[in-house]
């Protein structure tokens, strides 16, 4: 049966598509059969695994409005084990569509129930607040992986997220367990960065991923050519440290 993941954060620049399309192209990589889903009206995950985001007719939209079945909003990708379920700007309405509609938060869980034991993983790219969609990815999931940069404001609105997942724990999805916290954008040359990291470390001790994902050139040029990662320099130290990430996520899930 396949786990899945919330890539949740309500800051913007955390790092949260960069891990989303970067871990589900590693798991593949693996070996995992993986599939990423686009909740993030920007759909910069879509774009990031070269997919044009104006051609896509049925993606995460139709899936929340149960006009397409799961099945029906996948497309494959060409990273090998890997499909995605893309967004579109339209993404954007959804919040206020769903508002008047009876179990609203369970739309995604729903809608994945269908095809959840075809794959290994499924991660969920979440949009960089705490509205309707979010809170549908976290009712649907397994468990919660939050991205958290290693700067000035890390810390920062991180209670509030974790306040709204325990609230989603005591009212939508009592299992919904912490995957874990990721530390993204080190730089190792700068005490600021190690001092977020021994905070966060400190304060969170096991819940923190011992993989720390460190700043990278090659890292932030792929998604301009529409590719991961793996796909487009495997030998860059971005790439091996999601790859390190994605071994560590096997190996607890195993």
């Amino acid at each position: 049966m396949g786990k899945i993941i919330a890539i949740a954060n309500q800051k913007g620049g955390v790092g949260k598509t960069t891990t989303s399309v970067n871990l589900a192209a590693s798991l593949g990589v693996l070996e995992k059969k993986v599939l990423l889903i686009d909740a993030d009206p920007q759909a910069n995950a879509t774009s990031g695994l070269g997919i044009d985001v104006e051609s896509v007719e049925v993606g995460t939209y139709q899936l929340l409005e149960h006009t397409n079945s799961a099945k029906e909003s996948i497309i494959a990708t060409e990273t090998p084990n890997l499909d995605i379920i893309p967004a579109h700007i339209d993404l954007v309405a959804i919040e206020i569509e769903l508002v008047d509609k009876d179990e609203r938060e369970y739309m995604l869980k729903k809608a994945l129930g269908a095809i959840k034991d075809n794959y290994d993983y499924i991660l969920i790219d979440c949009a960089p607040s705490l509205g309707l969609l979010t809170l549908n990815a976290l009712t649907a999931a397994d468990s919660v992986l939050i991205p958290i940069q290693c700067e000035y404001f890390a810390l920062e609105g991180l209670g509030k997220l974790l306040n709204t997942i325990k609230s989603v724990q005591k009212v939508h999805n009592p299992t919904l367990n912490y995957e874990g916290l990721l530390l993204t954008m080190y730089d190792s040359r700068l005490r600021l960065s190690n001092q977020v990291v021994e905070e966060v470390q400190k304060h969170f001790n096991d819940m923190v991923f011992n993989t720390i994902i460190q700043r990278n050139v090659r890292l932030s040029e792929a998604p301009s050519y529409g590719e991961s990662i793996i796909n487009y320099d495997a030998g860059s130290k971005g790439a091996s440290n999601y790859l390190s990430l994605a071994e560590e996520i096997i190996t607890k899930n195993s």
